[in-house]
């Protein structure tokens, strides 16, 4: 799996490790980023879906 660097404001790192670890939602912080994304990606496919910006697979 590739690796890549982001740089995020302090604030927001400190609210995304509220939800990492024992008692939080994921194992880690890269769980953590992977379902944020996967999550805003379809966020952003359904407002394409319904601008009819989808490009369709015949």
């Amino acid at each position: 799996m590739p690796k890549i660097s982001v740089e995020i404001p302090q604030e927001l790192l400190d609210d995304l490790d509220d939800h990492v670890g024992d008692d939080g939602k994921f194992v880690n912080r890269s769980d953590a980023i992977r379902a944020s994304i996967r999550k805003t990606l379809d966020i952003m496919d359904e407002i394409d879906e319904r601008h009819d910006r989808l490009e369709t697979e015949e």
